[in-house]
């Protein structure tokens, strides 16, 4: 993984909602998978945009 790569991710990862952060940790299968989905689909947004940008 490049570093760009790694600074783009944990950016994401550092602006998640305190929701996805707690529903991560959620014994509950539904709201964690809803909490994994949702930064994923914020993680594939950033990277997009960070491929439109550099294209």
């Amino acid at each position: 993984m490049t570093r760009e790569l790694t600074d783009t991710i944990l950016r994401v990862v550092e602006r998640a909602p305190q929701w996805i952060r707690r529903d991560l940790d959620a014994k509950d299968p539904v709201a964690r998978i809803r909490a994994e989905e949702s930064l994923s689909a914020m993680i594939a947004d950033a990277l997009d945009q960070q491929a439109e940008t550099t294209a």
